[in-house]
């Protein structure tokens, strides 16, 4: 598991897709080195490149920290009935 330099709840609050940089302050890379890990595919979890920009899902980033984000976009298990 990676440590974050962001904290648990901003970890949270995070949108489902961040740029670079953040995703970087998440995982307590450099912005310089993010930027070339991502453009040697080499960035620890999955990048978007959309345009000239760099885009990490936030889901990803989660699980790379060991974060599960529970929420009303995400279906509890426990809440199935059958039938």
């Amino acid at each position: 598991m990676i440590t974050s330099s962001l904290t648990h709840e901003e970890l949270l609050r995070l949108p489902a897709i961040v740029d670079l940089s953040t995703a970087a302050r998440a995982l307590g890379v450099g912005r310089t080195k993010a930027y070339e890990l991502a453009k040697q595919d080499l960035f620890p979890c999955s990048v978007l490149r959309i345009g000239t920009s760099y885009r990490v899902r936030t889901a990803d980033l989660l699980r790379l920290v060991g974060i599960e984000r529970h929420g009303a976009d995400q279906e509890d298990p426990s809440d199935r009935t059958g039938g």
